[in-house]
């Protein structure tokens, strides 16, 4: 069965100057062959594509990377790799720049010598941008595994409860459930601390008439989800209720625009407009959403500097939020994949605002 992800490749290798790639990256190269093992590299040609790993994986690989030639290397897979780019006459590797330290380029240059070394300009993550059918089902699963884990995490948030305890029960649920693990270090910050963006969880314990900002993910079968949903416990006041409305109308307002053909900066302004226009602008210091897949940031961004127009298949989050130092913040973020003619949400836990007794 032919290997589309390998066809494309091959064809954007062709546009290059390179006539062959090194795969370093573990999620590209998970990507492209299916091989989820911890060490290895994939090389592909214009009619080759070889899997090089070591002894422990002699058994698994055949199994999951189906179609490519598995080449067991010795004490140095670089020597590996030179004696395949000199069987098959490959003069110029295009490799992943991004990827490669200074000290492994250095001992790439010395070993491969005399194979020209190229950067890639990031090829394979050009293609990750645009996921299949069978990709955006997986990630389906990942964010309904969050949205349980939201109605579940809901009886458990409390006065006198942990921040840490909190997001150790949401990781302990979506394993339960299925997940490999949380996306990334889970976001619990609570009071105060729910002003920091990136507020991951403390020993704080949960107060009453405060904000608590959950923002996590479940990562399952290779892809990751990523929501936050902002509560209250006790009792809220004016201004909490203010800017949660703000957050609110401005990330639904970018859910009902947000469309194909937009560059990521103008996805950017369909929520910063509205949190500008209200008086919050400058509290508002991160972008409106970024790419997610594979891995919890990918290209396309939502943000200031975005350029990448937007195509159906790609997936992002949506994420504005309001953050005042010394109250507390709000973020509201779902996961969403362009579609050809707007979006299609995967994330689907309740915006309204939920008081926790």
């Amino acid at each position: 069965m032919p290997n589309n992800r390998v066809t494309r490749l091959r064809e954007l290798i062709a546009k290059s100057e390179g006539n062959a790639l090194l795969v370093t990256h573990p999620v590209n190269r998970r990507y492209l062959s299916g091989f989820t093992g911890s060490s290895g590299v994939v090389l592909i040609t214009a009619d080759r594509a070889a899997l090089v790993t070591d002894f422990r994986y002699k058994a698994q690989a055949p199994q999951q990377a189906q179609g490519f030639q598995i080449v067991e290397h010795g004490a140095s897979v670089h020597s590996t790799v030179a004696e395949l780019l000199k069987q098959w006459n490959v003069d110029k590797l295009l490799i992943e720049e991004q990827d490669v330290t200074y000290a492994a380029y250095t001992a790439m240059e010395k070993t491969l010598s005399p194979v020209e070394l190229l950067p890639s300009e990031g090829i394979v993550e050009k293609l990750r941008m645009i996921k299949e059918d069978s990709e955006l089902a997986i990630m389906q699963e990942a964010a309904d595994l969050a949205d349980k884990a939201f109605e579940h995490i809901l009886g458990y948030i409390k006065p006198g409860v942990s921040e840490k305890s909190i997001a150790l029960e949401l990781e302990v649920f979506m394993r339960s459930q299925g997940a490999t693990s949380s996306s990334f270090e889970t976001i619990v910050a609570s009071g105060e601390r729910s002003a920091l963006p990136h507020g991951v969880a403390s020993d704080r314990l949960i107060g009453r008439d405060e904000f608590v900002k959950l923002d996590y993910g479940a990562y399952y079968n290779g892809y990751c989800s990523d929501i936050t949903r902002t509560v209250v416990v006790g009792k809220p006041s004016d201004k909490h209720r203010e800017i949660y409305e703000i957050v609110k109308e401005a990330q639904q307002y970018a859910l009902d625009h947000l469309v194909p053909g937009m560059t990521g900066k103008q996805g950017d302004a369909l929520t910063r407009d509205i949190i500008t226009r209200y008086g919050y602008g400058e509290y508002f210091g991160h972008g409106t959403g970024h790419g997610l897949g594979m891995e919890i940031h990918e290209a396309p961004r939502l943000s200031l500097t975005g350029d990448i127009v937007l195509v159906p298949g790609m997936t992002v989050t949506v994420e504005p939020g309001i953050y005042l130092p010394g109250f507390g913040g709000v973020r509201i973020e779902d996961d969403v994949v362009i579609t050809e003619k707007g979006i299609r949400v995967l994330t689907s836990s309740p915006k309204n605002l939920i008081v926790l007794d």
